[in-house]
């Protein structure tokens, strides 16, 4: 993508061009299937070693970049040597020897700093190239240079528009597909793909502008910018996104949602993609899930052992409902999967119904969710009871059929897994009263409620610091009972290479949990308010997400900035 691995190949040694690939083997960017399995593929189709690895989704644009510098001992335009701005690859251009057409054709930058003329292309080192610019030229030196293909397709197309040679409106679906289908476009969508691999992220947000479009990655639940590219791009990616994901290219007006399956910087991900129409284009966002995970098991979770002795009990209960509540991405499906595993003795009927089936389970029937066909919860739920499970799973409680058969179904001796989108534990009951149920058949089955959050895990950079004396002794009131005997250990975030400069890398969960007492039953069957109890759990000796939180930056796991954050205090 950048200088094309492959054409820089063609110009070198055959013996040089054979470095590449051993290269990589021993800097450990790709495996020796990889490679066996990227020169097949070379040898039907043709191109370059680098093109086909990266295509295939086994090697990153930044790890061939690096490893060409140091097989080619070219400078990288970005990094080894700052790129040039606008108006100077744009007044360079106009003396270039067949003008502007000619630079675009040969997809090139060329640009002078202090008499130093440097040239940047995706094939830096192809003969047409570098006879012109020798004819042009003649005794000048050329500085060639490696460049991102992000970086060259936006210099590209900033020229482009500026010499008025790209006019096509994006309206032509046809179009639009045979861009979705070019090298550049293709290599633009995996190398994002591999980028946001390596940088840990969780989603990229395409985000369309009215001149421009922005590209994001969340990374421990943090959106940070990436990359802007000009808007005349955007109509290709989006709809290569929705070629591959499965969506209807032509359908630009109304949400569309697909997935696919492939390998990205050398691990098989499933990725989630989403089309949501906004006034300059479509919002594109791409959820990306390993296929390889740790296990997923409560002590990974970050509960403290009071929690975790809590929720082992309530997967041990017979019958009963369990809720995990929470906001969207704060790890409620991850919590119940580790429940699930708990429960999962071997002698149990575990069921699951859920939209999507994000984790594949052994030993337990995951049923996936299809409503545009009639298998919603409700449904699923009606003949999951005639399998005669011990253990049911619902996804999601959203409307007050789900949550009636749930009822019943806690009511008749079946222990029931579900999630429920509500700002703390405690509102879950009146969440529950609202949608319809009786408090009484709240009460009753309900055995406890569960809040969580995350939070971002720091970085081994951290610094030891101090916070507010008043956080500090409400930290130590729960400290005393959970952590006796620890002394604090505050840290704070600095930044480093390894944490992209964030001073943070990872996550854990904070918690509240509480268990549903017969006082507790009371309170919500006599109607009284979330703050009565509230005042209860307290009394009862149970933290809240902000006093969890506060335990996890006592111990240097977190910061206390991290945590206010997240809970809003």
């Amino acid at each position: 993508m950048s200088a094309e691995p492959d054409a820089l190949q063609a110009a070198l040694p055959e013996t040089a061009a054979g470095l590449l690939g051993q290269m990589l083997l021993n800097a450990g960017m790709i495996g020796g299937a990889d490679l066996e399995r990227a020169l097949t593929l070379q040898s039907r189709i043709g191109g370059r070693l680098g093109s086909v690895l990266m295509r295939i989704g086994a090697l990153s644009e930044d790890n061939l970049l690096q490893t060409l510098q140091a097989q080619l001992e070219l400078p990288l335009m970005g990094a080894d040597l700052p790129a040039p701005d606008e108006d100077a690859v744009r007044i360079a251009a106009a003396l270039a020897p067949a003008g502007l057409e000619w630079l675009l054709d040969l997809q090139a930058l060329r640009w002078s700093v202090d008499d130093v003329l440097y040239c940047a292309a995706r094939d830096p080192l192809q003969p047409s190239l570098r006879e012109a610019l020798r004819h042009a030229l003649p005794g000048r030196a050329i500085q060639y240079c490696l460049c991102r293909a992000q970086d060259l397709e936006r210099m590209l197309d900033a020229l482009a528009q500026r010499g008025g040679l790209d006019g096509h409106d994006g309206s032509d679906v046809q179009h639009l597909r045979e861009m979705a289908e070019e090298a550049p476009v293709v290599e633009l969508v995996n190398n994002l793909m591999a980028q946001a691999v390596e940088q840990r992220a969780s989603d990229i947000h395409i985000e369309p502008e009215e001149r421009q479009f922005a590209v994001r990655f969340r990374i421990d639940g943090v959106l940070h910018s990436r990359l802007q590219l000009p808007r005349d791009r955007f109509d290709a990616v989006a709809s290569r996104l929705k070629l591959i994901s499965g969506m209807d290219i032509a359908e630009r007006r109304l949400p569309q949602d697909g997935r696919m399956s492939t390998r990205v910087g050398g691990q098989e991900m499933d990725i989630r993609v989403s089309a949501l129409p906004g006034v300059h284009g479509e919002s594109m966002v791409m959820r990306l899930l390993p296929k390889e995970r740790k296990e997923l098991r409560l002590e990974r979770l970050g509960f403290e052992a009071d929690h975790l002795a809590m929720m082992r009990g309530w997967t041990a209960e017979a019958n009963g409902i369990v809720l995990v509540t929470g906001p969207t991405g704060s790890g409620k499906s991850t919590t119940l999967y580790g429940a699930l595993a708990a429960a999962n003795d071997g002698f149990k009927k575990i069921i699951t119904v859920e939209d999507p089936v994000e984790f594949q389970l052994p030993a337990i029937t995951q049923i996936q969710a299809h409503p545009e066909i009639g298998l919603n919860f409700a449904n699923a739920l009606r003949s999951i009871l005639r399998q005669d499970p011990d253990v049911i799973m619902i996804g999601e409680i959203r409307d007050l059929e789900t949550a009636q058969i749930a009822v019943q179904a806690a009511l008749t001796g079946h222990l029931v897994l579900s999630t429920l989108h509500t700002n703390d534990a405690i509102s879950a009951f009146t969440r529950l009263i609202d949608m319809g149920v009786e408090p009484f058949l709240v009460a009753t089955p309900i055995r406890a409620v569960q809040a969580q959050r995350l939070v971002r895990r720091l970085c081994s950079c951290a610094r030891s610091g101090h916070v507010p004396a008043h956080l500090q002794a409400d930290a130590e009131r729960f400290a005393q009972s959970v952590l006796p005997g620890q002394a604090p250990a505050w840290k704070e975030a600095t930044g480093c290479a390894q944490c992209l400069n964030t001073g943070y890398r990872g996550r854990l969960g904070i918690y509240e949990m509480i268990p549903v007492s017969e006082q507790m039953q009371h309170l919500i069957v006599s109607g009284a308010s979330v703050n009565d109890m509230k005042a209860l759990a307290r009394s009862e000796g149970h933290r809240f997400l902000r006093d969890d939180g506060l335990l996890k930056a006592w111990q240097g796991l977190t910061t206390v900035e991290e945590v206010l954050r997240v809970t809003g205090s």
